[in-house]
């Protein structure tokens, strides 16, 4: 048995590099420069965007939830673990230089973000009860001029979002949960250790499960409450520990922006070196982050109450500011300033006492006493609390899409299996097949994006430059009465 373990590790390790090659980086990073230039440079709109995120919802549009609720609940899916954890795993492996092309990701996947976010609502459909579907799938299967075409990647992509949901959503966010948590609890045997993840399983399954059942609404109620509090007092904690190794903060913005370009070794080797390296988890832990160009939030999106698809497009990329612009430079300059003002850190990840990106992590806040250990508790519960919720109503729509309302029921249940399973077992196998999932996504979803772009544009010349955006969008929203 153990011998099969290590085989299967090794061919999923395999794969991910396969799948995360260049390939993968050049479609990610040519899918965000195009749209870049196809929406004439969106990001300069974000003031506007960050406005109408907290304009009142308008009660006379169609749709189910706020724009504001949809922002929060993919927030919630996307503010998450790969803001802790995965910066650490970028900066672990791929070294310093890592963080700032996770940032680059961020600045220009913003307008992959508002892109993959337009045709999700102007190609969005009602089910049998009134309520929206929405996502890369629909905007393939309407949008497309190859009908058949569009259907296969319509399929492909939904069932990649139905199983990177188990991945992204349920067992890497409840790994790094139980990991963080029993770091600080000394147990006398191995045995303990693994009651302790059983238990903390059985309590998220709980906490989960009373909230996904209530369906979107519910999700919704959660999050637009959960999201703003758990990133102001993230923020709050992270930027009082970078002031308290504000000498060094000037060193380590230079030595993330160094590594990048040059490839350099940073900390005497002790972390991952190399321009390729850096690229790859730079955009890996970006992606993983920010979702742009993965199509998950746009799934969500299409359920909100929005005059026409540019708003809720320009609400959406707000996300990935947040998310990426924001939460994960903060938690990148702030780890690498700790592990200058602390070399006793990189002397350990030498020395092999330091061996995963969860222990950096874990070290990383420990050395400022009490105030990082408690951001890393509070942060890790609550980002990966929301992400569970997110991600459940992500993997419900993809659901919907391929078995219909009658496969709802029983994937949630699979998804709280999921979430149990991350607590007594994953690790870094786990990371891995979601990247694997990840990537096979985003590869359906950056083709419906290209497809369409030109109905992007277009809308979003009308709309957005034009100044059209109080415009309602008359395009009558069909019914599948079987979905």
């Amino acid at each position: 048995m153990e011998g099969f373990v290590e085989a299967f590790s090794a061919g999923v390790d395999a794969i991910d590099g396969f799948v995360w090659g260049w390939a993968m980086i050049v479609l990610l990073l040519g899918t965000h420069l195009f749209m870049t230039i196809r929406t004439k440079f969106i990001q300069r709109k974000l003031g506007t965007a960050i406005k109408l995120s907290f304009t009142a919802q308008d009660t006379e549009s169609e749709g189910d939830v706020s724009q504001f609720g949809a922002l929060t609940t993919a927030l919630a899916a996307t503010i998450g673990t790969g803001n802790i954890v995965g910066v650490a795993t970028g900066l672990f492996f791929g070294g310093p230089g890592a963080i700032f092309w996770m940032w680059i990701t961020g600045i220009f996947g913003i307008a992959t973000k508002y892109a993959e976010t337009f045709i999700s609502v102007k190609y969005r459909v009602k089910d049998h009860r009134g309520e929206m579907l929405g996502g890369a799938m629909y905007a393939l299967e309407r949008g497309f001029k190859h009908k058949k075409l569009g259907k296969v990647l319509a399929v492909l992509f939904a069932l990649f979002a139905f199983i990177a949901s188990f991945g992204i959503g349920a067992s890497v966010q409840s790994n790094s949960l139980s990991g963080v948590i029993t770091a600080y609890i000394p147990f006398d045997s191995p045995e303990q250790l693994v009651g302790a993840n059983a238990m903390i399983g059985v309590f998220l399954v709980i906490l989960v499960g009373v909230v996904i059942f209530g369906g979107i609404k519910s999700i919704t109620r959660v999050t637009e409450k959960l999201v703003p509090v758990m990133a102001l007092l993230y923020a709050a904690g992270c930027i009082v520990i970078i002031g308290m190794n504000w000498q060094f903060v000037g060193d380590a913005l230079g030595l993330i922006v160094t590594c990048a370009f040059s490839g350099q070794a940073a900390f005497g080797g002790a972390v991952g070196s190399g321009i390729a390296l850096a690229l790859q988890y730079g955009f890996k832990r970006g992606l993983f982050s920010n979702e742009s160009g993965l199509g998950s939030a746009p799934l969500v999106a299409a359920s909100a109450t929005t005059k026409n698809p540019a708003r809720q497009a320009l609400v959406s990329m707000t996300g990935t500011f947040w998310d990426t612009v924001v939460i994960c430079a903060i938690t990148g300059i702030m780890l690498v300033s700790t592990m200058l003002a602390n070399p006793d850190i990189a002397a350990g990840i030498a020395a092999g006492q330091i061996t995963a990106p969860a222990q950096l992590t874990t070290t990383a806040f420990s050395e400022i006493p009490i105030l990082g250990p408690l951001v890393l508790a509070v942060g890790m519960i609550l980002f990966s609390y929301s992400t569970m919720l997110g991600w459940a109503q992500y993997g419900n729509r993809a659901v919907a899409y391929l078995f219909g309302k009658k496969g709802i029921r029983p994937y949630q249940v699979v998804y709280l299996v999921f979430i149990f399973w991350g607590c007594i077992g994953g690790g870094e196998l786990v990371w891995n097949i979601s990247d694997i999932t990840n990537a096979l996504m985003a590869v359906p979803n950056c083709i419906a994006v290209l497809g369409l772009s030109g109905v992007i544009a277009h809308g979003t010349q009308h709309y957005v430059y034009e100044k059209h955006l109080d415009e309602v969008d008359e395009d009558p929203i069909p019914q599948y009465d079987d979905k």
